[in-house]
This record gives C-alpha cells, sequence and structure tokens, in this order.
C-alpha cells in the first residue's frame, strides 16, 4: 500500500525548544492514523509542516507524493484542513461560508453553490444554512468547518484535535462524519489527546512524545504492549486470601499480584472469558466466597502512561504565536 503521507527525521526549533526531534510517520492511502500525545508532544507542529505552513529544519516530508518544500503550491489542491480554531467567518451564513471557500479555489460560481448544498445536506446543517455562523453551537460550527475544508474534496485531510471543546454528543457527531469519510476512501491524520477518540476511528495509532514516535500499531497491538488481558479476583474475607491466591495461580500464572488491604489478586489472562468460567467453578469448589471478578483489558490511558510515563492531558498544546489560516490555492 502506497503512503499517503510520510515523514522521515523531522526536525524543528522555536529557539531553545526542540518541537520535533526527528519525527517519523507514515499514513497509508485510505486509512485514518491518530497522532496520540501529550502537551507539547509536536503534534500540531508536526501538521504544520505537512500541511506547508512551517519549514523543517530538517528531515524531509511528502503528502500525496509531493515534497512539502519543494512542492508546496501542488500539494495545496491535495490537501484538506481543520485547525483547533474553527477557521469560519460567523458573520456569513453557513452557506455563504462554503460558497465564499470555493470561490477561493477558483470553482465557478454555479458550481461553489452546489458543492456548498451537497456539503450542507453531508454534514446536517442544510436546515441551519440561512443563519449566520455566530448562531450555531460548538458542534455545528466544527462540522461547517470540516465540511469547509472539503469542498474540493482532497483525497489527504489533516483534523487537528477537531473535537476539542465539544460535549459528548457533538463529538459522537464528528465521529461519525469521520468515519464516514474514512469509507468514503479519504486519507486522514487526526491529532487528538481525546484517548477515546483514537481508539474509536483510527485504523493506526502513533504515539507522540518529546517531538518523536515512540511507538506505532493498532489499538490492539499497543495495548498488548503493556501486558494484555489482566484477570482481578476480590474475595469475601481476608482469610481466605492466600488459599485464593494458590487457585487463581493454577489458572494464571505464577505472575499472579496479591492485594491484601482490597483483599484483590490480579493476574496476566491467555484465554479471557473461558478462564473466568472456570475460575468462578474453582473457587467455589474451594469454598471461597468472591465480591468481584472481572476481566481487564488494557485501555490507551494504560498505553499512555506506560510510554510516556504519566497520563493524558487534556490542555492544548503550546503552540508558536500566529492563528492558523485556511489555505487557498
Amino acid at each position: 500500500m502506497d503512503h499517503a503521507v510520510s515523514a522521515e527525521g523531522l526536525v524543528k526549533r522555536y529557539g531553545r525548544v526542540l518541537a520535533l526531534d526527528g519525527l517519523d510517520l507514515y499514513v497509508d492511502e485510505g486509512t485514518l492514523l491518530a497522532l496520540l500525545g501529550p502537551n507539547g508532544a509536536g503534534k500540531t507542529t508536526a501538521v504544520r509542516i505537512l500541511t506547508t505552513l512551517l519549514k523543517p529544519d530538517a528531515g524531509r516530508a511528502t503528502v500525496a507524493g509531493f515534497d512539502v518544500v519543494k512542492d508546496a503550491n501542488r500539494i495545496k489542491s491535495q490537501i484538506g484542513l481543520a485547525g483547533q480554531s474553527v477557521a469560519i467567518d460567523e458573520y456569513l451564513t453557513g452557506r455563504e461560508n462554503l460558497e465564499m471557500i470555493g470561490q477561493l479555489y477558483h470553482i465557478s460560481r454555479q458550481d461553489a453553490k452546489r458543492r456548498a448544498e451537497e456539503l450542507l445536506s453531508q454534514f446536517g446543517l442544510s436546515e441551519a444554512a440561512g443563519r449566520i455562523a455566530k448562531t450555531y453551537s460548538g458542534g455545528m460550527r466544527r462540522r461547517l468547518d470540516l465540511a469547509a475544508s472539503l469542498v474540493l474534496l482532497p483525497p489527504v485531510l489533516f483534523l487537528d484535535e477537531p473535537t476539542t471543546g465539544l460535549d459528548p454528543r457533538s463529538r459522537r457527531q464528528v465521529w461519525d462524519m469521520i468515519s464516514s469519510l474514512v469509507k468514503d476512501g479519504s486519507t486522514i491524520l487526526l491529532t487528538t489527546q481525546y484517548l477515546e477518540e483514537a481508539d474509536e476511528l483510527a485504523h493506526r495509532i502513533a504515539v507522540v512524545d518529546a517531538g518523536r514516535v515512540i511507538a506505532e500499531g493498532t489499538s490492539d497491538e499497543l495495548k498488548d504492549k503493556v501486558g494484555g488481558n489482566r484477570i482481578e479476583i476480590a474475595v469475601a474475607k481476608d482469610a481466605d486470601l492466600p488459599r485464593a491466591a494458590e487457585v487463581a495461580r493454577r489458572q494464571l500464572s505464577d505472575d499472579v499480584t496479591v492485594d491484601p488491604a482490597q483483599r484483590r489478586i490480579s493476574g496476566p489472562s491467555k484465554d479471557g472469558t473461558s478462564q473466568l468460567a472456570v475460575l468462578v467453578r474453582d473457587f467455589d469448589a474451594a469454598g471461597i466466597a468472591i465480591v468481584d471478578l472481572q476481566l481487564h483489558r488494557p485501555s490507551l490511558d494504560d498505553v499512555f502512561l506506560t510510554l510516556t510515563g504519566h497520563q493524558a492531558e487534556q490542555e492544548q498544546e503550546v503552540k508558536p504565536s500566529g492563528r492558523w489560516g485556511r489555505r487557498t490555492s
């Protein structure tokens, strides 16, 4: 499969701050790659370089087969960009915003009107098309901004934290829109700090920290890096804890941990739910009362904590001064 986006050894400095430190990144055609990382990891800097808004200090990157430095003007017609700040005109209607973007791309007035109506329908904004964008809810503005990035139906789309600040319902609506785009063949690079967003949408995930990719793979592959499934058992009585640990070791492995304070036993599981049934039977045969028994699948939060040493942060990444602008060709 060809790479729609590739980056090799990207380096970017802002004064003494090293934002990117040899970042390598690849996005296959027709897939969604989530760029997941903590505050200040370099995600937005990478997007700025890949969308030709910044030049790298070192390294090389291509988008749709074009070099981001040498072929910057040719890339502009191949990409769409929705940044963290909604880039629509609040004093134009939803329809006028999309028609204006079409005309900035030198689409004929008639074609711009037709494309605007298509997008308004696709993103569930037809009824609000005649209202000025200032009256839109946060979710509606985000959907309009996403629609604006698709006026030219670009083969590659960059979404920089597209659901930041949205309520759960609006976030789900944007997720549905993004999923639909991927099903229709778009290639998407998505930056996010929402772990569940990466888990829900991405074919592959690249974890970025300190300007470098420190892990990459599918959600399941990354979760396997932190040890796979574990079974956790809590017993009713302190006196039963030693015998319960022995029963657990027979079914799980010698790598069983015991937490006396919580009367909880935990161990790795290879067979998942089938082992739960066996453990229930064995504990019942041993006369050991259980108050809790569960199969714990590592989450992306576990992956994040293991790889970076801290929890995912929900703050916006620190960026250099300057406002994101909607590209025009």
